[in-house]
Parts: C-alpha cells; structure tokens; sequence
C-alpha cells in the first residue's frame, strides 16, 4: 500500500494513461522512497516492468552485467546473455526486445547516476536511442531516478544535447509531512499521539525508511533510543552511510553541513567562504551548495526586507538531530536510559525549539491555512543585530507578508503546556515587534501570531496581543 503521495500518484497515472512516449524523472533525498513508489504504482498496473539498478562504484563491467541480466529476466524468461562490452550494445539488445514488445512498457533506471560511470557512454546511448526509437514507441515510458539531484537535474533535465527539452514530466519526491507520517504509522500498527509522533519527526524527519523501523507499542523516546543509542543502532552511522552513498568526495559535503549547522539561525555565503578558504575542502562551493539545496539538506534564503545576500540553513530534521545528539556522543557508552534522560534535560528543550521551527517552515501551508489568509502571501524571517551594541536586537521567527496591506509576525514556541504570555514576556513582545517596524520601515498593519505545541493559556496579555494561534493539531491538516 502507498500511503500518502497522491499528487505524485496522480502525476504516474496521467503518465500511464497517456497515448505518447513519456521520459520521467523521478528524483528526491535518498531514503525518501522513489523506488518504492514507482515500483509499487506500476505493480497494479498491465504493464512490463523493466528495472535496472545502480550499482554504488560499481564499474561498469558489473553495471552491464546487471543490466543484461535484467534485459534476460524480463523479456527472454533468463535465457542466459553475454555481458555486452559498452552500453551501445547493451542498448542494442533491449531494443531489439522492445520492438517486438505488445502493451505497455515501463523502463526504469533506478539510482541512474550510479549506472553512468565516468567515460562510459551512457548517456549518450540513452540520447541515441530515445530520439532515433523510444520517443516515437507510444507505449513506452521511460524513468530515470535517483538520489542525486542535482546530477539528474544537470545531465537530464538541463542537458544541452539531444537530450533538451526532451522530459515529460518531472517528480520531485519530498519527505512525508505529518499527517502523512500518522497515515503511514497506522498503516504498520503504529498508535502514536500527536505529541509522540513530533518527537519522531523532529529526529528523524518524514523520511520512510526511517519510519520504518518504528514499532507498535513504544514510546517516541523508546524509538529514538532503539534506533540510535543501543548497540548496533541502524542510524547510529547512517550520517557517513548517507553523504558517502551521494556524493563524491564526500567530506567536503559534511564538512559543510557541519558548519552551517552550527549557525542556528542560518549563515551568509561570504562566511562560509571565509571559512572554507582555510579548509582543504574549500573550493566548489556554490556547486557543493547548490547539491545540499536540491537533494532537500539546506535551505538557500535571502531574509525578508533583503535584496541581495544569500543566507544557508540545514533544515533536514534527521542531520539536525544527528549532529546535536549523535555526533559528539559516538565514543560514549550509551545506557539503556540514555534518550529518555536526554529528552527531560533544558539542552533538550533549547534543541527542540530550533527543531521545531524547522519543522513548522515545512508546512507553512498548514499555517496559512489555519490563521485563515485567504490573500496571496510570501514568508520569511528577520533579525537585526545592533553593530555598536547600543540598541536592542530582535528576530521574528516567521513573517507572513500579504497582498492585502497586513502582515502576520509569528512567535514559533516549543512547550509541553500551553504557553505563558506574562506581563514580562508582553513586554519583550512589544519591544520586538516596535523593533522590526523601525529598522524594517514597515508600513502595514502588523497582526501578532504565536504558533505552539499546546497553543497559550489565557491570559490578559495574550488576550489583548495576540490575534491567532496556531497549535499542533493544526500541522496535521491534509492541504490538497
């Protein structure tokens, strides 16, 4: 069963149904289950399924060995083939198949970055053959996926030879929100409030292989404990697994993510250059920036008032929690209690704050939609520091800019209880919201927003200041 991933479902069967040759091109952060949807789409489907799959530095011997051996399996019932010497050949042969194939025809090249091997070919081949055969096959549907975005980005979709402008239909696969992680949980038995099911994301994002591993009858805290603090963890080393898997020269990668993440609040270019420079991994830094943005790591922002000046922030929950919590510790015999105490200490809470942040910028829609905006909006965050430190800075967590002449300034706040809004922290509120006016030069009428776990308790000030609240439940509204 494919839970959640119904615009994705949507896109696949126009795809099927339609009476031309489709090239798609499935790609999304690794272990966010592309293969799984396409193979579980098409298994419902009358069709031939033909997948060839990568094989990680792989050469690419043991690349055609694969392919030809899949060419046997699924359209010459494993009658035995010599490995082909190039992948012209290899071609040659599964075009030969196809020409005398009936119905609908599903070619998939699963982790196709892994397949194409320095000086092989391969793409050329597959621009050979989908301009002089494929494209004019209406039966046939051809997939390449894999978990290097911005490989697939470069060679396929902005490739400038024969393969321009040639994609159909492009499916950027992102990780589950949350109503698709309670979706996908019940799916496996997993009965989990609301709370539990945000402790998870927190940690491990909407990532399904992740989520898989989840089992009915334990605590978020009990999941998080299991799967990176015991003994032969799965996650505990997933971070290496994972850079390693996606690009190459790997360390560069993760030495970048580990400086971004140090800045909470995001980090300019100029720094990292200035800090890159004295690093053996410095160099390449906007094509190792822009690979973190388009396999879903990082997030490139300009903050709202800005023109120019190009700001990075990690926003992938599972390196957030890794590098907090797992990274530091890995020497550390770990007890049996180890999260549970973890979760219960105030560093715990400082984490979960900026953890929670992240988390309410992936569903702004969410937001929007439950602050009732019905105009068209753009978001963002500000902050000001005073340079002579003579003036009081400030931040604002969220900013929703409308059409319509006003603007929600949103305090986003992480509780177990529903927040407090005392005389002392009005205060601070008032200040800061005069601050963003000044410095901001903001003209439009300002509306005060706090967005909770467990929304405020009632108070005069938060009576008098604020005019909507956003609460947990809300996050988990299905926007189609």
């Amino acid at each position: 069963m494919i839970v959640g991933r119904k615009s994705e479902q949507k896109s696949l069967d126009r795809i099927y149904r339609s009476k031309e040759a489709e090239f798609v091109v499935v790609y999304g952060r690794r272990r966010v289950g592309k293969t799984f949807l396409v193979r579980q789409f098409f298994a419902k489907k009358k069709c031939i399924f033909f997948q060839a799959t990568g094989i990680h530095k792989g050469n690419i011997k043991k690349q055609l060995t694969n392919f030809i051996e899949m060419v046997s399996k699924v359209f010459l019932d494993n009658v035995p083939l010599n490995t082909p010497k190039n992948w012209e050949e290899a071609f040659k042969t599964l075009n030969k198949q196809l020409s005398k194939t009936k119905g609908k025809v599903v070619l998939f090249f699963d982790e196709l970055p892994w397949m194409a091997t320095p000086r092989s070919g391969l793409l050329e081949v597959i621009d050979y053959y989908w301009n002089q055969y494929w494209s004019h096959m209406p039966n046939l549907i051809l997939i390449a996926c894999g978990s290097s975005a911005s490989w697939l980005i470069k060679k396929i979709i902005y490739n400038k030879g024969g393969l321009h402008n040639r994609v159909t239909c492009q499916i950027r696969l992102s990780p589950f929100q949350l109503f698709e992680v309670e979706q996908y949980l019940k799916s496996r038995n997993v009965k989990l409030n609301r709370q539990h099911i945000l402790a998870l994301y927190m940690a491990l994002g909407g990532i399904p292989y992740y989520l898989r591993y989840i089992e009915p009858g334990k605590t978020a805290q009990q999941s998080i404990q299991k799967l990176f603090f015991e003994k032969e963890a799965p996650l505990h080393d997933e971070f290496s697994k994972l850079f390693h898997s996606l690009f190459e020269n790997a360390e560069s990668y993760i030495e970048l993510i580990e400086l971004i993440s140090e800045r909470k609040r995001g980090i300019r270019r100029s720094e990292l250059n200035d800090m890159l420079q004295l690093s053996s991994y410095g160099g390449r830094l906007s094509a190792r920036l822009k690979d973190l943005c388009e396999t879903g790591f990082i997030e490139e922002y300009i903050p709202w008032g800005k023109v120019k000046g190009e700001y990075y922030k990690l926003v992938d929950e599972f390196c957030l929690f890794y590098l907090h919590w797992v990274k530091e510790q890995k020497i550390k015999r770990f007890s049996f209690d180890h999260w549970m105490q973890q979760s219960q200490s105030p560093s715990y809470n400082a984490w979960a704050g900026y953890a929670f942040e992240a988390v309410c910028m992936k569903h702004i829609y969410q937001i929007i939609e439950s602050l009732k905006i019905t105009t068209s909006s753009r978001v963002g965050t500000w902050q000001f520091f005073s340079e002579n430190r003579k003036e009081d800075g400030a931040q604002i967590d969220l900013i929703i800019d409308r059409s319509d002449n006003a603007m929600n300034v949103c305090e986003i706040k992480y509780t177990q209880n529903p927040f407090v809004i005392d005389k002392q922290y009005a205060q601070i509120l008032r200040q800061r919201m005069k601050i963003f006016q000044e410095k901001a030069n903001v003209k439009k009428q300002l509306f005060l927003s706090m967005i909770t776990t467990n929304g405020l308790k009632e108070t005069m000030y938060a009576e008098e200041m604020v005019q909507g609240v956003v609460v947990l439940d809300d996050l988990f509204c299905v926007i189609n």
